[in-house]
């Protein structure tokens, strides 16, 4: 897996809707949950995004953003 993508997880804010200016990363479970329920990933890169973290959370890897996280909130 390329580096780049998680760091963009931990980089990037939500630009719409509930979660608008919220971190990709920081994006409730319930909340991709519903949306690869319902087939509703966006088109394009922030889909990409979204489908890439609800994986993460889904197999129980989000410790591989907390480093890449405090690191970028320096």
């Amino acid at each position: 897996m390329n580096p780049e993508i998680l760091l963009q997880l931990v980089k990037t804010k939500m630009p719409y809707g509930k979660y608008e200016g919220r971190l990709i990363c920081d994006v409730p479970t319930f909340y991709l949950e519903w949306m690869a329920r319902e087939n509703a990933f966006p088109k394009g890169k922030l889909g990409d995004q979204l489908r890439t973290m609800y994986e993460i959370r889904l197999n129980g890897l989000e410790d591989l953003l907390k480093p890449l996280k405090s690191g970028s909130q320096k």
